[in-house]
Order: structure tokens, then sequence, then C-alpha cells
């Protein structure tokens, strides 16, 4: 929740500069979200190679330590990745989707100029 909200407020600030960057030169706000959307992408593939890895190392301790304590932390640990994994699946099909209008936008522009 703390996360959310400190993303909340950063990116409403935000919003502003994009609107200004946008009606001082559209064709580099494009190229600069573009990228940035490129590069926001490519961290959502490391994300989701690694926490199935973590998934899996959680479920291997629940098969091998019989203690309470540590089947307690690894059902809890897969339990907080997996709802990682459904907020960053639909994070990344939002961001995915930004990035394909950004491209249609920017070929636009193109277009017209």
């Amino acid at each position: 929740m703390t996360i959310g909200l400190g993303l909340f407020y950063t990116n409403k600030s935000r919003i502003t500069q994009f609107e200004k960057a946008f009606n001082t030169d559209a064709s580099y706000f494009f190229q600069s979200e573009i990228e940035r959307s490129e590069s926001t992408l490519k961290e959502y593939t490391v994300v989701f190679k690694v926490i199935p890895i973590l998934i899996n190392a959680a479920a291997i301790l629940i098969l091998f330590i019989n203690t309470p304590t540590w089947r307690a932390i690894s059902i809890t640990t897969i339990a907080m990745l997996i709802v990682i994994l459904l907020v960053d699946g639909t994070a990344h099909s939002r961001i995915e989707n930004y990035h394909k209008e950004l491209k249609l936008e920017d070929i636009k522009n193109e277009i017209k100029k």
C-alpha cells in the first residue's frame, strides 16, 4: 500500500510534466516515452523469470523442511509472489498497450509532418 501511494503521488505530479513536454515538442515526447516504456517492458521480462524461480524455491522448502515456521514462511512467500505476479501481469499488459499506442501516434505524427 505504501508503494502504491508513493507511486500515485509521484505520477500525479508527473502528469503536468508530461503535458508540458507534449505541448513543447510532441515528437520528442513520443520518442522519450517509447524509450521509457521499452525499458519498463524489459524490466518485466526479468520479473517474470525471477518470481517463478522464487516460488519454486519456496515450494522446495515446504517439501524438505518440516518446521512449522519455515513452512509458514514458504507458504506466505508463495502467496505474496503470486499476488505480485498477478499485479505485474496486469501492469505489463497496460504498459504494453501504452507502448503500442505511443508507436502508432508517433507514426501518425511523422506522417503529418
